[in-house]
């Protein structure tokens, strides 16, 4: 049975214990005469009789799924050395050829060692997801028999449900840190192996950067330079040019839209601006490589200036369109979200309308509007396609925005494509960069976080 017809009809088993024991719990309250006892829905009694039933069964078939492909790959290993098969040096890559035989003409195409040996391992398959298959529905069952007998009136049923919802939420937040700590702990490993190999004071502030390394020792060009002090300041100069487009018109439009706009025209604006939000970021890249860089190359020529073809500001000036709903959207959200009464006493003392919106609502909601600026920021500085197919991947050191640059996020791509192996320093790169954007961002948080906490003492 596949994984999903067995999670199908684990599914209804824990229907059929809500029911029935909704319906056990029903009866015993009609059958009361002490209707002051009452004091748990039926409800919550088949929240816990269908929880208890799904959520072990689950955890069992997870934990099964998870063994059962290293318990197969030990039999099938066993298999073949009881049998004396010459199996090849890489046994992965063997056992891959067998699993992989899933039609007739495949099967056919085996030698007679291997279709042996893809017998076998089929026998073992069936038989394992067999057991797997009796072993949770035989659970399951077990499970709805002893719910549905345990449960009764005086059953704190809803006291158990909301902590069994308790215990799934910290399950998921903890599952969401756990995992961002291996992500950091997975990078700050490959980041000490790369600045093993390269100094550290040369990645900062080395001011060449050409990862080429030779595969063999001689292989010209085995020299590598890792100075990746021109990857940021491309990345700051596309990232600020971007800024530079999307606060302003992000912040006009965001006050426009809560402090001047009609009902009718904010419901057909607001939704029309958060469409930029949507476009797949490669459309954007050929928008900036069609239509914005040979604008702007024929606009320089025609004022006597020297503009690449791929220049920092194409880049700039087409993901700054793209951000601009980050700044817009969470600024008017933060700008409806200011108490009228500011209004109306700013209003009242004499104010104008643009003065309330200067002195008044922009400083009251400025931690949100900060906060939408640095998510806009972030966006700007992960960005990688736009770059790519707009700025370039040269690594030119200059903060000329008519010159061509590339950004952390590219050479990160670039490194790690195509078939690569985690034991030169040209890869080990791919980390560093990751882990120096990972600081960028930390950095920024903690900015906001700063700002927040300041003006919100402040104005709350």
């Amino acid at each position: 049975m596949t994984i999903s017809a067995l999670i199908f009809l684990l599914l209804l088993f824990a229907a059929f214990s809500y029911f029935m024991a909704r319906q056990k719990i029903t009866t015993a309250y009609r059958q009361n005469k002490q209707p002051s006892k009452i004091m748990t829905l039926p409800k919550y009694f088949g929240y816990v009789a269908a929880l208890c039933s799904l959520l072990p069964s689950l955890l069992v078939l997870f934990v099964l799924q998870g063994v059962e492909e290293p318990y197969i790959n030990s039999e099938i290993s066993s298999f073949i050395g009881s049998q004396n098969i010459a199996a090849s040096d890489d046994l992965d890559l063997y056992l891959n050829e067998i699993k992989s035989a899933d039609t007739p003409e495949k099967i056919a195409a085996l030698s007679e060692e291997k279709q042996a040996v893809y017998q076998r391992y089929h026998e073992i398959e069936t038989t394992t997801q067999r057991t797997i298959t009796a072993i949770v529905l035989s659970l399951a069952i077990l499970l709805v028999i002893w719910g549905l007998r345990k449960i009764n009136t005086e059953t704190p049923a809803r006291k158990v449900f909301e902590k069994i919802i308790e215990g799934i939420l910290l399950l998921a937040a903890s599952i969401a840190i756990m995992t961002t700590v291996g992500i950091v702990f997975s990078v700050l490993f490959e980041s000490t192996r790369f600045f093993g190999e390269v100094p550290i004071m040369s990645f900062m502030f080395g001011t060449e950067w050409s990862p080429q390394t030779a595969i063999r020792a001689d292989q010209v060009g085995s020299s590598a330079a890792f100075g990746a002090v021109p990857l940021f300041v491309g990345t700051m100069l596309i990232s600020f040019i971007a800024l530079l487009v999307s606060v302003p018109l992000g912040l006009m439009s965001a006050v426009y839209l809560s402090e001047y706009a009609s009902s009718t025209v904010r419901a057909v604006a607001k939704p029309v601006l958060e469409i930029l939000a949507g476009i797949p970021t490669v459309v954007y890249g050929f928008f900036a490589a069609l239509t914005v860089a040979p604008f702007i190359r024929g606009l320089g020529e025609s004022m006597g200036l020297s503009v690449a073809s791929e220049s920092a500001l194409a880049a700039g000036l087409v993901m700054g369109i793209m951000i601009i709903p980050f700044v817009s959207s969470l600024s008017d959200d933060v700008l409806s979200a200011v108490p009228q009464s500011l209004r109306e006493g700013s209003l009242g003392l004499g104010a104008t309308r643009s003065e309330t919106i200067v002195k008044v609502l922009i400083p009251a909601a400025l931690p949100g509007i900060v906060g939408g600026v640095l998510l806009a920021a972030s966006r700007a500085i992960g960005e990688t396609m736009i770059v790519v197919m707009a700025a370039g991947l040269a690594a030119n050191l200059t903060v000329n925005p008519l010159e061509a640059v590339t950004t952390v996020t590219v050479q990160i791509v670039t490194l790690l494509t195509g078939d690569q192996e985690f034991d030169s320093a040209k890869t080990l790169a791919a980390f560093a960069l990751g882990l120096m954007l990972f600081i960028t961002t930390l950095i920024l948080n903690v900015i906001a976080l700063h700002v927040v906490r300041k003006y919100r003492e402040q104005y709350e």
